[in-house]
């Protein structure tokens, strides 16, 4: 099962990557062939093995020669390990599915949003159906219920700091991905921990932010991973975050 696991995992990032380079870009995901990045000849099924396709091709193109970009085969190995690695830590479990989604969503924002500034709208829709299919089977529909009010709460709070940071930079703070992406969070967390999980994402944000102000000119922040990041280092670790509220609050 751990073997099958992986594979799948495999598979799935090789797909990430797809949703994440391509819809950015307003590219066909269903009809249209995978092709090389480069020279875009179409790829054969013995070219898109996830790892192994690009271990013997020695990480270059079969038909122009040019270097695939080690992306690639990062991503494929991270969701292979990610995948594995939560069912090692859950088994087949609702937590289990519900760390698939959260981790799916995770690889897709983290790809488009640092390469294109771009978190789908089709990834947070999907993601957002899927878990609460998901709560309504395993928790009811009062549990889900809540957990859209708590998605709706965190959502309005993202948007109503959306619309004071632009009133006081005069220009988007934050993007409506961003935005969109609180709700998610509630829909995983409650709203105590989502709350968390938000003020995490900017301490998570920080160092990059220092980094982007004095190394790039637009000065521009991807906030979309690092919110999806904060989201799924809470999950992980809810038992502990919950546990120093309590210790906190009370």
């Amino acid at each position: 099962m751990s073997i099958l696991i992986f594979i799948i995992g495999l598979l799935f990032g090789s797909f990430f990557l797809v949703v994440g380079t391509r819809l950015p870009q307003k590219e066909d995901i269903i009809f249209s062939r995978s092709h090389c990045d480069e020279c875009h000849h179409p790829l054969k099924w013995y070219n898109l093995i996830p790892l192994f396709s690009y271990i013997f091709q020695k990480g270059k193109c079969s038909y122009c020669h040019k270097k695939i970009n080690i992306l690639n085969f990062i991503v494929e190995l991270a969701t292979g390990i990610l995948f594995l690695a939560g069912y090692l830590l859950y088994g087949l479990s609702y937590e289990f599915y519900l760390y698939l989604i959260v981790i799916s969503l995770m690889l897709v924002i983290f790809i488009s949003d640092f390469l294109y500034m771009i978190i789908l709208d089709s990834a947070l829709v999907v993601a957002s159906i899927l878990i609460i299919i998901l709560k309504f089977i395993y928790l009811g529909y009062i549990s889900t219920f809540m957990s859209i009010f708590y998605g709706i709460i965190l959502f309005l709070i993202m948007y109503f700091v959306q619309y004071l940071g632009t009133k006081i930079f005069k220009k988007e703070a934050l993007g409506g991905g961003d935005v969109k992406l609180a709700f998610v969070i509630g829909l995983v967390l409650d709203l105590n921990l989502g709350l968390i999980a938000l003020l995490l994402s900017t301490f998570l944000a920080l160092p990059y932010s220092i980094a982007s102000l004095y190394l790039t000119k637009n000065h521009e922040v991807p906030y979309g991973p690092f919110l999806v990041g904060a989201l799924t280092i809470v999950y992980l670790f809810m038992d502990k975050f919950s546990a120093l509220l309590t210790f906190i609050f009370g």
